[in-house]
């Protein structure tokens, strides 16, 4: 277990890009934070020793997918009906970079490996391992992604 600096030390470097995971998926303030949550509990009782900070980065990024996947396959979910967004995101959309608003609009099998690319900066190989994916299927999701936000910018004239 680390003592309380190493944690508030692991939460400032990587609660933001968890959050940022989870969001892109999730699309939703409180879940994403919750998966934020839920993946430095995992990270604090799972007591695993790291080669170095890359490992330790990409441990944090496959448990944040498995979570993601976990909340949105779990019974409670599938028989919920989710409430129109009852409070308001703590930024304004017209604050967004327009790209980012498109990539968050993709269908979600694009979402992840767009954000994990440009925004996480990981390699296709390493998408992949985080994915339980092949390298051709990533690249495939990122081929087509970048057509649709290239298709959606031609049509909202930014291209």
């Amino acid at each position: 277990m680390e003592d309380h600096a190493g944690i508030a030390q692991l939460v400032e470097m990587y609660a933001s890009m968890i959050y940022r995971i989870a969001y892109t998926r999730m699309q939703n303030v409180a879940d994403a934070e919750d998966i934020t949550q839920e993946v430095l509990l995992k990270y604090l009782k799972a007591d695993k020793t790291f080669r170095d900070e890359e490992h330790r980065k990409m441990w944090l990024i496959r448990v944040t997918v498995n979570t993601i996947k976990s909340n949105v396959t779990s019974a409670w979910r599938r028989h919920t009906v989710a409430l129109d967004d009852v409070t308001e995101p703590s930024y304004e959309a017209s604050d967004l970079p327009v790209l980012k608003e498109k990539v968050e609009k993709l269908p979600e099998r694009y979402r992840l490996p767009m954000f994990l690319y440009y925004y996480e900066e990981l390699s296709v190989k390493e998408i992949a391992h985080v994915t339980k994916s092949t390298e051709g299927t990533v690249k495939s999701l990122l081929s087509r992604g970048r057509k649709m936000l290239r298709d959606e910018l031609k049509e909202d004239d930014y291209v």
